[in-house]
């Protein structure tokens, strides 16, 4: 029986009775400053407007103009960022392995994923290929060492090919665990070793088939290297193909290493991508894609911490028990019991990337931070997201609004240069960042004094 996480704590009723009113309006108005300090869309409060249900829905895709010479996104005041790889072919993912090498997912939807048929598939098909989505999965993963006296890296090899798109990679142990979107593979693995060229054993299908709208599959091992947690996206915006089409979608499972068994760990998350480690608390977070279609300010998406058979609404409502309107039959119960997400992230931003921060290069207000890739807005007018935010933490939780760490990737013409998806701390401290449009990898570092 899935069981939602408990509700946020309000002040008890001897509590309230104590304060005299003036007290009470001090508090409200500090709680209210708080809050404002937001930007609107974001935060553990967000306000949400009454959803918009237009005929034609919003369309805003940025045309691409990808990086030229030297050009770059431009970094929080005191960092510096370096290509750290370039021409690459649409990398998303990243993942460091214990001695320093940077794995890269150089991946994209499957043939035919994501476009469904007739008239909508084809205006699909031609807003991906305007922003620079519509190209073929390379299906690769590549190896990146070192780093040049360019700030490029040293080294750069083939590591896995002839995947089928590629995304989330985990170590556990001496095994390399690679999500293709329709299984997960596990590779025998030695340290500094820069390929692989045996094939990968099945260890999990996955859903995927022709519906696969949400075809990334992120990898988490646990410290320990038992357990997997594995993301799969929805197979819709809000379930418009049916349940059979969801099954076994829109959680996060876990898997057991040595048994080889896999049960859904949280449930009712439309798109979860990201996920790391909280390094206060070691408790699971994630960042989650919200649905479609609702106005320009619904629905935020957002990161929560995960708990153990939590459920979190989709599709039957969102940011706790606002029902959405279009779903029928409408599920009351459920709605009742959807757990409320930790804080969002903005509304279409497309929040992917994830990667707290427990280096020691970066000053102090960073650590144990999260950094987060927002991969920009198509549908929404102004644009959202396009650009790498900080949320800081304390305690194990988020303690403030965020901040703008890596800007510049859509320009004040509206046109994109790239796009950051995945975010992943180098050992030595460094930030990168996967930008799929740009086909680069940066690498974002205090500036030397």
């Amino acid at each position: 029986m899935l069981s939602p996480r408990p509700a946020r704590a309000h002040w008890p009723q001897w509590r309230l009775r104590q304060f005299p009113l003036p007290a009470l309006w001090a508090l409200a108005c500090v709680s209210a400053l708080a809050q404002a300090q937001y930007p609107p869309g974001f935060g553990p409060h967000p306000d949400l407007p009454e959803p918009v249900r237009a005929l034609i829905p919003t369309v805003a895709v940025a045309p691409v103009a990808r990086w030229q010479g030297d050009e770059h996104p431009v970094p929080a005041a005191g960092f510096q960022v370096q290509a750290y790889a370039r021409g690459l072919d649409h990398p998303r993912w990243l993942y460091v392995l214990p001695n320093g090498d940077v794995l890269v997912a150089e991946t994209n939807a499957p043939a035919k994923a994501n476009a469904g048929h007739g008239v909508r598939g084809m205006i699909t098909r031609h807003l991906m290929k305007k922003a620079g989505a519509g190209v073929v999965s390379a299906d690769r993963i590549t190896l990146l060492r070192g780093v040049g006296a360019d700030g490029m890296a040293a080294e750069r090899t083939v590591f896995l090919e002839q995947l089928a798109s590629p995304f989330g990679m985990a170590l556990a142990g001496n095994k390399l665990y690679v999500a293709n979107t329709n299984a997960v593979l596990r590779f025998d693995y030695r340290e500094g070793q820069t390929s692989i060229a045996t094939p990968g054993a099945n260890v999990l299908d996955l859903p995927a088939g022709p519906q696969n709208q949400h075809w990334a599959r992120n990898l988490l091992a646990a410290p320990d290297g038992r357990t997997l947690y594995i993301g799969v996206g929805s197979s819709s915006n809000v379930g418009e193909n049916g349940p059979q089409a969801e099954t076994g979608r829109a959680a996060i499972w876990q898997y057991d290493t040595a048994s080889g068994k896999a049960r859904p760990y949280a449930t009712g998350l439309r798109n979860p991508v990201g996920m790391d480690w909280e390094p206060h608390s070691g408790q699971l977070w994630t960042t989650v894609n919200e649905r479609d279609e609702l106005g320009d300010e619904l629905v935020p998406d957002y990161m929560t911490a995960v708990h153990d058979g939590a459920f979190y609404g989709w599709p039957y409502s969102y940011f706790g028990a606002h029902a959405d309107p279009r779903v029928t039959p409408a599920r009351p119960d459920l709605v009742a019991r959807a757990s409320v997400p930790d804080y969002a992230l903005g509304a279409h931003t497309a929040s992917l990337g994830l990667a707290f921060y427990r280096g020691e290069l970066f000053p102090p207000s960073y650590r144990d931070g999260v950094f987060v890739g927002q991969h920009g807005s198509w549908n929404r007018r102004p644009p959202s997201g396009y650009k790498v935010i900080f949320v800081p933490f304390a305690n194990g939780a988020p303690s403030g609004p965020p901040r703008d760490f890596l800007i510049g990737f859509l320009d004040r013409k509206g046109t994109a240069h790239g796009r950051p998806v995945g975010v992943a701390v180098a050992r030595d401290g460094a930030l990168l960042v996967a930008d799929d449009v740009g086909n680069t990898v940066w690498r974002i570092t205090p500036k030397a004094r």
